[in-house]
């Protein structure tokens, strides 16, 4: 499903961040950013669903895309972008997707999913910030 969309998505998102070239990344950097996570979820989807797996009971969740947030956040050299999703029972779902880059890509190399307080605690110390 998002392997249709992504490309449109990352020129929409690079046209409508235009105006925004006073910023600490440049309109194509975030595009870019976002494509990589765009492609990390769309490799990671199994019919359509992204799939966590809940250790203690053994139980597969399914997760559904839903949006991406807008906010961009840098963690040293690396970047960290958020995604909302829905499971089965129709509860919202943030993952957070942890961004370094490969050469000239950008690949996810680790993923919260409805576990914001790893990402809370870097904020407060100081170790990822928003991107303006």
């Amino acid at each position: 499903m998002l392997r249709a969309i992504w490309p449109a998505f990352v020129i929409l998102l690079a046209l409508a961040a235009a105006p925004l070239q006073a910023q600490s990344l440049k309109p194509s950097e975030k595009a870019t950013l976002q494509a990589a996570m765009y492609q990390h979820i769309d490799s990671m989807t199994v019919d359509g669903a992204y799939l966590q797996l809940i250790a203690k009971t053994g139980d597969v969740r399914k997760l559904a895309p839903t949006r991406a947030h807008p906010m961009i956040m840098r963690m040293g050299e690396h970047f960290v972008l958020c995604s909302e999703f829905r499971d089965a029972a129709g509860k919202d779902v943030n993952m957070d997707f942890y961004l370094a880059r490969s050469g000239n890509q950008w690949l996810v190399f680790h993923t919260e999913i409805d576990n914001r307080g790893p990402l809370e605690k870097l904020v407060e110390a100081g170790k990822v910030k928003v991107v303006d």
